[in-house]
């Protein structure tokens, strides 16, 4: 999956108030998930329903078949050959039904599982689409929620409402459209009993239970969000002594669900009664119109009257579902609208645009804004970096260094100004920006695969030995040599397996093996020992040679080895030149050097 210019990153009218570009859109809107889909695939849902009703068709063409066949055999015949188109039909059902049923549920789950899998990608497209903002507003369980929650509801959309309710809706006006046939007020009056079941029980069911249903869904989602919190938080419950009081703030709120699942469940048992009741007084209406139908018939019309009746039953199968599906709709419902409150992915406008090294990053006038805030948090900013500089951007948590990492990246457009790689910006290039930057983020993630797996992520088409060499570079040779499987050992979860110094370098390693001309560094060396620290800094700059090398931080550890420094303060650039020149003119610079080394106090 790749995202191009007028990706996520394009400025627009969002953008220059200092919001996503994504596209929120209110649940009263129109549906941009599920929609989408019904369209796409409409024939294969078409078929499936065509299956489905066919499905049914012969179930019930088998009861009747064998009603008739049972009765006319219990009238002792006179020859076989009276029953041989009854026993023909038999079997033409009986081999048919389970074919068709096999094709329906086919059809039926191929569709369905197309639809899950383009949600999950649409799904993942959409929080990469605003990556940056996402984290702002949403937590990792409400992630956990969206993909595991709702669109497993949207997955039981089709299978347990959609489809059960059109068909059986379908089978309905059929088999009143056939019954009507032989006795047209009879079949109104069945019509009218079996509405009950078909119209009346399930909106009962959806009205009696929307509100436990709805409720059910957002203790669910909350504790998707409590539970993940937690899960990464264990140690400091743990460490504080008080795993007990989450374990029973847990327990409560499961006990809180498992209660509306049990008011649910008591009025699920009512409800099937009631259903059964129905079910039972069709068929006997059915048994007393056929007997009074068939009954004074001459010949062999009574054999209708066992036919009509076990006809009937297979039939109970598909009105059965409806009360059940209609009590959902509103978990349906919620699942839609906060899928809808997602950022809609841009969509596809041709291939990014490519540069060519030597490359100049040129920041000019830019200006930026988070959504909500009043405050800007980079203002007038303007710096350019030619080909191979090593700059370090320095400033207090909140200066909007980050921010200003991020819109080299490209992760942010300005709301004024411009940020350009050789004069296209940087907002442009979508995932070809990851051709011109590589970036080492503060906390390097490794996934849970082989060494080799995770390092060729940086560079798919990576040898063995380019791989080797790259971790020679950094110097983990020897590390690797240490490991079990060499480079198909599996880093574990996150990269446990690792040291911080370790991960750090090994994605490093990932960055020159995508042989990038720039590499940004965002907090690298956040949480590490100073001389660990002092290690990692020495091996980034020393296979930075011939690339830009920016370096973002809050302190001036191997500041010195910079070509130059950039201080940014409230969201301007308040010092500028290189580590000598600052130390040589300006007292403040040197404070902070004393302050860093841990020789004088903070200003």
């Amino acid at each position: 999956m790749s995202r191009n210019n007028g990706g996520r990153r394009e400025a627009g009218p969002a953008t220059q108030a200092g919001g996503p570009r994504a596209n929120r859109r209110s649940p009263r809107e129109a549906d941009r998930w599920v929609a989408p889909f019904f369209k796409r695939y409409w024939k294969a849902l078409a078929l499936a329903l065509f299956l489905g009703v066919a499905t049914f068709g012969f179930a019930s063409g088998l009861m009747v078949t064998s009603g008739y066949l049972i009765s006319a055999a219990a009238a002792l015949p006179g020859s076989i050959l009276m029953i041989h188109l009854p026993t023909l039909f038999v079997r033409i059902f009986g081999i048919g039904k389970p074919i068709l049923q096999y094709l329906e549920r086919l059809t039926s789950h191929d569709w369905v599982l197309r639809m899950t899998s383009g949600l999950r990608l649409k799904l993942y497209e959409a929080l990469e689409h605003d990556a940056v903002f996402f984290r702002r507003s949403h937590r990792t369980g409400d992630i956990l929620g969206l993909l595991a929650e709702d669109i497993g509801h949207l997955q039981n959309l089709y299978l347990r409402a959609v489809f059960p309710t059109v068909v059986a809706w379908l089978v309905y006006a059929l088999g009143v459209a056939v019954l009507g046939f032989f006795d047209a007020w009879f079949a109104l009056a069945l019509a009218l009993v079996l509405g009950v079941e078909v119209f009346l029980v399930p909106l009962v069911s959806a009205l009696a239970n929307r509100a436990r249903i709805e409720r059910r869904k957002t203790l669910k989602n909350e504790l998707y969000g409590e539970l993940t919190d937690n899960v990464l938080g264990a140690s400091d419950w743990i460490f504080a002594r008080r795993g007990d009081e989450y374990l029973s703030r847990y327990q409560a709120a499961e006990q809180a669900r498992h209660d509306i699942e049990a008011r649910l469940n008591r009025f699920a048992r009512r409800r099937d009664l009631a259903s059964t009741a129905v079910f039972g007084i069709a068929a006997a209406l059915l048994l007393v119109w056929a007997g009074d139908y068939f009954g004074g018939q001459p010949g062999e019309a009574a054999n209708w009257i066992a036919a009509f009746v076990l006809g009937f039953f297979p039939l109970i199968d598909a009105f059965a579902p409806l009360p059940a599906a209609a009590a959902e709709t509103g978990v349906y419902r919620d699942s839609i609208r906060r899928l809808n409150e997602l950022p809609q992915p841009a969509p596809e406008e041709g291939p990014a645009p490519t540069v060519e090294a030597p490359l100049t990053l040129a920041v000019e006038d830019v200006a930026f804004r988070y959504p909500g805030s009043a405050r800007a948090v980079l203002d007038g900013v303007s710096l350019t970096i030619p080909q191979g500089q090593k700059v370090a951007i320095l400033g207090r948590s909140g200066s909007g260094k980050s921010t200003l990492a991020s819109l080299i990246r490209g992760d942010l457009a300005p709301a004024s100004g411009s940020v350009t790689l050789n004069g296209v910006p940087t907002s442009s290039f979508g995932d070809g920006v990851a051709r011109c930057i590589g970036v080492i983020q503060q906390q390097t993630y490794l996934f849970n695969m082989t060494l080799r797996e995770n390092l060729r992520i940086g560079n798919p088409a990576a040898t063995d030995d380019e791989i080797r060499e790259a971790l020679a570079h950094v110097g983990l040779s020897n590390l690797v040599e240490r490991l079990p499987e060499g480079l198909d050992t599996m880093v574990d979860e996150a990269g446990m397996r690792f040291s911080g110094g370790e991960r750090h370098r090994i994605a490093l390693a990932r960055v020159l093996l995508q042989d990038t001309p720039v590499i940004l560094l965002d907090e690298p060396t956040v949480g590490l020992d100073p001389a660990t620290e002092r290690a990692l800094l020495k091996t980034f700059i020393e296979n930075a040679e011939g690339r830009t090398l920016i370096m973002v931080t809050h302190h001036l550890q191997g500041v010195s080895a910079m070509d130059r420094v950039v201080f940014v303060e409230d969201g301007r650039i308040e010092m500028e030149g290189s580590p000598a020149e600052l130390e040589r003119t300006s007292e403040r610079y040197r404070r902070l050097l004393a302050f860093d080394s841990g020789v004088a106090a903070p200003e």
